[in-house]
């Protein structure tokens, strides 16, 4: 899984966990590059083309690119700011919210959720 479907899995979660409305377009500054993340509240997030799969379990965030393999990642919300860590990211990850989601084009298939016992340590 690359490090960036970690940082859009972090943004998903929150939205699962009802703290907040977390549905919307999320950016994070990647050197001298600037990230998009669309999160939908169907369970969908979008970075570029790919499309991802969330599910909240316990207080962690999973999220499956279709691999057949759950990433499992940690998340701290403050307002419209959100820092993702753990998982295969070298260091923490914040995100802004920068506007509001568009819908998912039917043409885009959420993937298959893989079973609870496929988690990638």
């Amino acid at each position: 899984m690359r490090p960036w479907a970690a940082v859009l899995c972090g943004v998903v979660v929150l939205a699962a966990q009802g703290r907040a409305r977390l549905d919307g377009t999320w950016q994070a500054r990647a050197g001298d590059e600037i990230r998009r993340i669309m999160v939908r509240s169907d369970s969908s997030a979008q970075f570029g083309d790919e499309i991802a799969r969330w599910r909240v379990v316990g207080d962690s965030l999973w999220i499956t690119l279709g691999d057949g393999v759950w990433q499992v990642y940690g998340m701290r919300l403050a307002g419209d700011k959100l820092t993702i860590s753990g998982g295969d990211l070298e260091k923490p990850v914040t995100l802004r919210r920068v506007g509001s989601p568009t819908p998912r084009p039917d043409s885009l298939t959420i993937p298959a959720a893989p079973p609870a016992t496929a988690r990638a340590w």
